[in-house]
């Protein structure tokens, strides 16, 4: 997960509407189903992906009452917590 991928999807979703990211992360799981993709591109649209979600996730926290930059640093925390276990 990238972080300024997070903050900028998270801006988007505020402009915008979190409906558009949830269709594009429907398309791109879609994607991932193509047989004929390399690994490398797996990679990438998983990236997408992940970023994607986070963004909703923060999104749904910021929507909750926290300031964004909370709501991010309570998203990485989370994210870093996980990854430790």
């Amino acid at each position: 997960m990238k972080l300024p991928v997070i903050k900028h999807l998270t801006t988007f979703i505020a402009e915008n509407d979190v409906d558009f990211v949830l269709e594009t992360i429907e398309t791109l799981e879609s994607l991932t189903e193509v047989s004929t993709l390399k690994d490398e591109e797996l990679d990438v649209i998983g990236e997408l992906i992940s970023n994607m979600y986070g963004a909703v996730e923060v999104n749904k926290l910021i929507k909750e009452g926290q300031a964004p930059k909370d709501a991010i640093n309570a998203f990485m925390q989370r994210v870093m917590g996980s990854i430790d276990r």
